[in-house]
């Protein structure tokens, strides 16, 4: 019995070094892997210099090889060569070069993510889901999302043919002419005498000083028949992390606006509402479908969990992840992935979006004709007129517009502000 337990103890002794040596050696073996790959790496430049077909620069296969180490890590991390970094940094002041589409690269294609009001690219027709096939009979496929980028620009007044599948249709074509982008970013209108609407097509500088005043100028016209605001940001791509939180703040009294998580939970950043809501008392309505990105997505989390607005509308596109920009001295920047965003309720946004708390689906409103006799009591021979004075000082609600009668998804919005302020109405009574 005891040499059995001697020769045990052995044996597990011997497995113990034997496990330690492999771990050892498995160590040093990543160690040296490292720098026989970066040995690699030279030989593989090298020999691509010498023997390509064509002649090919340094400076070409370093920064592919930069921007291929980065973007096969996730579809939002790349290498920011210095005229794609002036680019981007021209694009979050509100005015660049270029078709007005924001896009990402998804199954070896060009996605549009969302097109930007007004733009080009909104115009021609371009759609939210849209893949670009090819860009001047030039197939993507095999491109980075780089250099599809850089071929969609190009200089003001040419023009860009693009191929384009869309779910549920034939191919399709779409010839635009390249402009000056010059990005409204809020817009806001008094819709039917009562609701203001407020509509942000990105997260770029300032807007929300320009929806403060959107706001403002809502209550000083509207005074005691202000119902309600409705908020879209559908088709809106993102931008501005401190956008996002300050547009958010305007409306939460208080508490947790959205966090940053990254690898190191040491790094956790929480971003807090200040006291004080802009719109105190009215009902707040958002807008979003599939277009609606990242700062969009941080907008409508951080209401929906606070219960200070209801989303209406489609599933938003999920960018739930954080990149930050890091300039390379004179040789543009790289991005990075480096945190995911979370709502104040825990719930992550990458790859999952926003559910709204009303589903509604584009649809169009026709109104149907009546070849009835339909009289009422007013028009009858005689009727008693009405005594009352209830109604007299009630906001008129005046016809809506022939493009807001092609927007269903805004119709149903106006309708449930209204429903919310009457029955807010009604409780206080």
């Amino acid at each position: 019995m005891r040499k059995n337990k001697l020769l045990f103890i052995s044996l597990l002794a011997a497995f113990l070094f034997s496990v330690a040596d492999v771990h050892a050696a498995k160590k040093k073996e990543e160690d040296v892997d490292t720098y026989e790959l970066l040995n690699l790496f030279g030989e593989v430049m090298e020999r691509t210099k010498m023997s390509y077909v064509e002649e090919v620069s340094d400076k070409k296969l370093i920064e592919s090889a930069l921007n291929g180490m980065l973007s096969s890590l996730d579809p939002h991390s790349g290498y920011l060569d210095a005229e794609s970094f002036n680019y981007m940094s021209e694009q979050t002041k509100g005015k660049f070069g270029g078709l007005g589409i924001e896009v990402t690269m998804e199954n070896g294609l060009v996605k549009v993510v969302s097109p930007i009001d007004d733009t080009p690219a909104a115009k021609a027709g371009m759609k939210a889901g849209d893949y670009i096939t090819n860009i001047d009979e030039e197939t993507v496929v095999g491109m980075t999302l780089n250099e599809a980028v850089s071929k969609l620009r190009g200089k003001i007044g040419t023009k860009v043919k693009l191929s384009v599948r869309r779910a549920n249709s034939k191919p399709l074509e779409f010839t635009i002419t390249r402009q000056e982008i010059k990005i409204q970013s809020v817009k806001s209108e008094i819709k039917e005498d009562a609701i203001s609407y407020i509509r942000i097509s990105s997260f770029t500088e300032d807007i929300d000083k320009a929806i403060t005043e959107a706001i403002e100028k809502a209550k000083k016209q509207l005074k005691n028949n202000f119902l309600g605001i409705v908020i879209d940001v559908r088709n809106n791509p993102g931008g501005l992390l401190d956008q996002a939180v300050a547009v958010s703040d305007l409306f939460l009294e208080q508490g947790e606006i959205v966090s940053t998580r990254s690898r190191n939970e040491a790094d956790t950043v929480k971003f807090m509402a200040n006291e004080g809501d802009i719109a105190k008392d009215l009902p707040v309505v958002v807008m979003i479908n599939e277009g609606s990105a990242s700062a969009s997505e941080i907008l409508a989390g951080a209401l929906q969990d606070h219960h200070r607005a209801i989303i209406l509308g489609e599933k938003s596109f999920g960018k739930g992840s954080v990149q930050t920009v890091i300039p390379l001295r004179d040789y543009g920047a790289m991005r990075i992935t480096t945190a995911r965003y979370y709502t104040p309720s825990g719930r992550s946004i990458q790859a999952k979006g926003i559910e709204p708390d009303i589903v509604v689906k584009p649809a169009k409103v026709e109104e149907l004709e009546s070849y009835a006799l339909n009289i009422s009591e007013a028009e009858l021979n005689n009727a008693l007129k009405n005594d009352s004075d209830y109604g007299k000082n009630a906001p008129k609600k005046t016809a809506k517009s022939k493009e807001d009668l092609e927007d269903y998804q805004l119709i149903r919005a106006l309708d449930l502000v209204r429903a919310l302020a009457l029955y807010s109405k009604t409780d206080r009574q």
